[in-house]
C-alpha cells in the first residue's frame, strides 16, 4: 500500500494499520525467536482483527453495519490488550516492549470508543 494513499484515510484507519504490521512483527518476533506458536497467533488474530473491522466499517452499508464493525474493531482491541497482557505474564515480553505495544492498543481502543460515541448520537 502507497503511504500517500494511506495519507488520505482517518486516524484510525492509520493507527489500525500501524498496529496491524507492529502485530505481525511481534508474531514474527514471537515465532523465531521465544518458539511460541499459541498464544503468538490468537495475538496475531486479534490485533490484525482491529484494522481488519475498521476498513470493513469504511464501506458499511449503513450507519448500522458502521457501528456494528467499529464495535467488533473495538472487541477485537480489548482481546489484543489481553492477550499483550498474558504475554507479559508468562516472560515471553519484556516490561518494556510491553509498555510499547499496549499503549499502541489502549489508544486504538480509545479511538474507537470515541468513534463508537459519536457515531451513536
Amino acid at each position: 500500500m502507497e503511504s500517500g494513499k494511506l495519507e488520505n484515510r482517518s486516524i484510525i484507519e492509520r493507527k489500525s494499520f500501524d498496529f496491524a504490521v507492529r502485530i505481525v512483527k511481534l508474531y514474527q518476533y514471537l515465532c523465531n525467536t521465544k518458539k511460541e506458536f499459541i498464544l503468538s497467533k490468537q495475538l496475531l488474530k486479534a490485533g490484525t482483527g482491529i484494522g481488519a473491522n475498521v476498513a470493513e466499517a469504511q464501506q458499511a452499508q449503513s450507519k448500522a453495519d458502521f457501528i456494528s464493525k467499529i464495535s467488533i474493531a473495538l472487541k477485537e482491541a480489548t482481546e489484543t490488550k489481553y492477550w499483550i497482557k498474558l504475554l507479559r505474564a508468562t516472560d515471553y515480553l519484556t516490561q518494556e516492549e510491553t509498555e510499547s505495544i499496549l499503549k499502541d492498543c489502549v489508544e486504538n481502543e480509545k479511538i474507537l470508543t470515541s468513534v463508537l460515541k459519536s457515531s451513536k448520537k
